[in-house]
């Protein structure tokens, strides 16, 4: 692979600060990806599912302290507080190095050192952007396989030398007292250590493709939503595009991967939960989905809420799937949201993360993202709302159309693990948000999960 001078000298520098064993560049091939996941199944990383009803699924178990997205330990870090926006914890920037420059160091000796090029959006897109990130977690590396494009193909959409967003993660210790994920927006930076769960780890999503996404949007003059975006087509062949922006646990995914009902209607899934907008030369919004596959959560996810995703998981051809599972603290005795079978026994999980790629278009789940490779979609509406039932409708009165989109912008969904800070069950956030507001979690949750006064 062509990489870029640059590119190689960041990595060299990381080494340096990280001392692994070795580094090895990844190339994004099948033949990379079957070796990571033969290697896991060895060593006990992976578990295979039962290969007859979930064929090429693994099941991947993170630390019983590592079970979801802690935002409360999520940094922006800019040289003016007020760059940080007004829903972000912030940490100046020199503080955060110093800190988490201290878990860094050294924290992958004896470890493979994995330097994944991946691209955002699809080849040849303009709209598509670099990131280039090391990590010690061969899981990290075979997801960002399922959720990016990596290797050659990235490395050829750099528009120069220093055209992309550099990522460090690291395992470390996976103790919760040394785990921080930082951004650092002035130097197209992230840096995440001592977790290895989805959103903290696969550093192209949250972190890039929305946190520092939405810094490169604002410079370059567009969006990077906490959306999904669907096309519904009639009858006669016309598909319309929509964008809806809901917060995380309000029904993205669900809502994506919707089957119609109508005769001779269809939705076609584009993204379900991130979308890059631009204007084009006509004034009509155009958006692409930046991931490649799906990854996400799946409480409130079953063959009722969502057929789509358990035929998805299940799907044979293309890029194998993995499944990550976590068990939330004290949720044993509540009967189970999901079960993945494998090696002849169930294994129930309450939270789980479900990953698998985008590539078949022939089940119930119509996938547009083939067809719109390099071709964004044009946006005709965008949904601002939230689900949360049943204390709340999904719609408010908007008095006369002057302040519902304000009312559904700041909608409060139901609260999930990402955030422990929560008031009655409900998360108090706003669409996006990456705060954890101050206040006291409700007594019915589990003590593990609630956060000191």
């Amino acid at each position: 692979m062509a990489v870029s001078s640059v590119a190689e000298r960041w990595v060299e520098e990381t080494a340096g600060l990280t001392k692994p064993a070795r580094v090895e560049w990844c190339d994004g091939s099948k033949a990379e990806y079957d070796r990571l996941v033969e290697t896991m199944l060895q060593d006990g990383t992976l578990l295979p599912l039962n290969q007859s009803t979930y064929p090429g699924c693994y099941l991947h178990r993170s630390h019983p302290s590592d079970v979801a997205r802690t935002e409360q330990l999520t940094f922006i870090c800019t040289t003016h507080k007020d760059d940080t926006g007004p829903t972000n914890n912030w940490m100046v920037p020199a503080d955060a190095k110093a800190k988490v420059g201290g878990y860094l160091r050294g924290a992958m000796r004896e470890r493979t050192m994995y330097a994944i090029p991946y691209l955002m959006g699809p080849a040849g897109s303009t709209m598509s952007r670099v990131g280039i990130m090391v990590t010690d977690s061969a899981y990290v590396v075979a997801s960002m396989h399922i959720m990016t494009r990596v290797g050659q193909v990235a490395l050829a959409a750099m528009r120069r030398d220093d055209d992309f967003i550099a990522g460090v993660h690291s395992l470390g210790d996976l103790s919760p007292d040394r785990r921080l994920i930082l951004h650092f927006p002035e130097e197209k930076l992230i840096w995440s250590v001592g977790s290895g769960y989805g959103g903290n780890a696969l550093l192209g999503k949250k972190c890039h493709a929305l946190r520092l996404g939405s810094w490169q949007a604002r410079q370059e003059g567009w969006l990077a939503e906490h959306m999904l975006i669907i096309g519904v087509e009639d009858p006669q062949g016309e598909i319309t595009y929509l964008a809806a922006a809901m917060p995380s646990a309000s029904g993205k995914t669900n809502l994506a991967m919707a089957v119609s009902s109508l005769p001779g209607w269809r939705v076609w899934t584009v993204g379900d939960d991130i979308a890059w907008i631009h204007v084009d030369a006509a004034g009509q919004l155009r958006a692409i989905n930046p991931e490649k596959g799906f990854f996400g959560v799946a409480p409130n996810t079953s063959p009722k809420t969502n057929p789509n995703a358990g035929t998805h998981a299940r799907a044979a051809r293309g890029p194998r799937r993995l499944a990550g599972a976590a068990l939330e603290a004290g949720h044993a005795g509540r009967p189970p949201e999901l079960a993945l079978h494998g090696a002849g026994a169930a294994v129930s999980v309450h939270r789980a993360e479900l990953g698998g790629a985008a590539g078949r278009a022939d089940l119930r789940l119509h996938l547009r993202f083939a067809p719109l490779e390099g071709h964004p979609a044009r946006v005709r509406g965008v949904r601002l709302g939230a689900r949360r039932l049943p204390r709340l409708g999904d719609e408010h009165g908007d008095d006369g159309g002057h302040h519902g989109p304000g009312r559904r912008g700041a909608a409060r969904s139901d609260g999930h693990a990402a955030v422990l800070r929560l008031q009655h069950g409900r998360l108090l956030r706003p669409l996006a948000r990456h705060r954890a507001p101050r206040v006291e979690g409700p007594a019915h949750l589990p003590r593990e999960l609630v956060p000191p006064r």
